[in-house]
């Protein structure tokens, strides 16, 4: 399908069958919207008259327009739609595992999904054995794929920091012996984060995720200690120490925005002031009783703010000064890209990607946590409910009949699975207000890249 926008002065055109995407003037982008449903010749009536040009002008755009509809650019036929069962029966391999090393957190944030870090049962610490026997269930899981990724969360990852040394220890020593190389990464609240930490992040952590949602009087509205003190004088001389020790790069500060702070453009500038780069803001996916909840009131609100951010990034590039940062919803790759398997099924939930619990049960991802129905197996014997791995490996876009005339579909993969199912009970369900929200960052996303290439920025 073709999806025409405009934004930032920008008329664009995206064929999202083939991620062709043109950029093009007031004439040609009213021509191609009404190329497929109306007559060529009422088209030319039409065009001339509404733009003061002659028909054989506009007759010379059409000829354009079916060149590129010709060369497989624009107005693109889906020919994957047919293959939607080779997906679900594709052998997979787990290629990541997130460890949660700690069900337990030194915070009580007032959204955490987790129920406090403890996933809605008891506080419990991951011992060095299940962690050793997890990475070992993942290298002997992982076919011939070599590079494999590893995520230390929780809870609080930082309450067993012992631990992950050992078996971050563990980890290399294994990699050399099975030729596997293990990307590891952090995922922290910062209220432990101190020097030792810092320096064994920055020699082992391929990534590590910081957590901060903006502003003080924001951040600390959600983000508090156990005692009900808020966090953001405690944790942000640390951030910024890990973030300049990284060379600002290779970490993401991620936030969280809700109900409370619509105009989140304001807590990523207020990050980016305080000199971090690498910087996430998701909203906040909550019961509809919750008083932080986002509101169906709040969408002409948030989607002008993803404009706004997106003006406000391409006008720093364009000054200079070091003022520039990166938005991670923003990072969209338009020559390369992940390949169209994985545009198709995503992020692999359940299939290529699953979770370990202190016990060492699995689960799809940490969404899933401590939800019976979703329970696939141990580190022990493996995977053992294969009902639950065929429902996620059914997952993807063709499985969500609301995704078949979006244009979205090969940059958002049906969106997030755990999104869905706590919204409408599916996994294969859309998650509505999650679903605009992405589409338009998307927009903004390619609008970004179309400028940067413009300008040479």
């Amino acid at each position: 399908m073709v999806h025409q926008y405009k934004l930032n002065g920008y008329n664009i055109v995206l064929d999202s069958e083939s991620g062709s995407i043109h950029t093009v003037d007031d004439v040609a982008y009213d021509v191609i919207e009404l190329y497929q449903n109306t007559p060529k010749d009422d088209i030319a009536a039409v065009i001339a008259k509404r733009h003061g040009i002659s028909a054989e002008e506009v007759e010379e755009i059409i000829q354009d327009i079916e060149e590129l509809k010709k060369d497989r650019k624009l107005f693109t036929k889906d020919i994957f739609s047919g293959q939607a069962d080779l997906f679900k029966e594709r052998q997979s391999v787990v290629k990541a595992i997130c460890l949660h090393v700690a069900h337990g957190c030194n915070m009580t944030c007032g959204y955490c999904f987790a129920g406090d870090g403890e996933y809605h049962g008891p506080q419990a610490l991951m011992s060095y054995e299940v962690g050793k026997r997890a990475l070992d269930w993942l290298i002997e899981n992982s076919g011939t794929r070599r590079n494999l990724e590893v995520d230390f969360f929780g809870g609080e990852p930082l309450l067993n920091f012992d631990v992950v040394k050992k078996l971050v220890a563990y980890g290399r020593q294994q990699e050399k012996e099975h030729n596997k190389n293990f990307r590891f990464t952090l995922t922290t609240n910062g209220v432990l984060l101190d020097d030792e930490v810092i320096d064994f992040a920055n020699k082992e952590m391929s990534n590590v995720v910081i957590s901060l949602d903006g502003r003080k009087d924001i951040n600390d509205n959600m983000r508090k200690t156990r005692g009900g003190k808020g966090t953001y004088d405690m944790i942000l001389p640390a951030f910024k120490k890990l973030a300049e020790s990284r060379n600002q790069q290779d970490y993401y500060m991620r936030g969280t925005y809700t109900h409370y702070n619509t105009d989140f453009t304001n807590d990523i500038l207020h990050m980016a002031d305080l000199g971090f780069k690498e910087l996430s803001i998701e909203p906040v996916v909550a019961p509809d009783d919750a008083p932080y909840a986002l509101k169906e009131s709040d969408m002409p609100k948030l989607l002008s703010e993803y404009e706004r951010l997106a003006c406000e990034i391409l006008d720093r590039k364009r000054e200079g000064k070091g003022r520039n940062f990166n938005f991670y919803h923003y990072m969209i790759d338009l020559t390369g890209g992940p390949c169209i398997v994985k545009r198709i099924s995503g992020c692999g939930v359940g299939t290529e990607y699953v979770a370990v619990t202190p016990s060492g049960d699995l689960y799809p991802c940490h969404q899933f946590v401590g939800d019976e129905k979703f329970l696939l197996g141990n580190i022990y014997d493996g995977i053992t409910n294969d009902s639950v791995c065929h429902q996620f490996k059914s997952c993807n876009i063709y499985s969500h009949e609301e995704c078949a005339d979006c244009f979205a579909k090969l940059y958002c993969s049906g969106g997030c699975a755990a999104n869905a199912y706590h919204t409408t009970g599916s996994i294969t369900g859309v998650y509505d207000m999650g679903c605009r929200l992405h589409k338009k960052r998307i927009e903004c996303a390619i609008m970004l890249k179309v400028a940067e290439m413009s300008e040479n920025l």
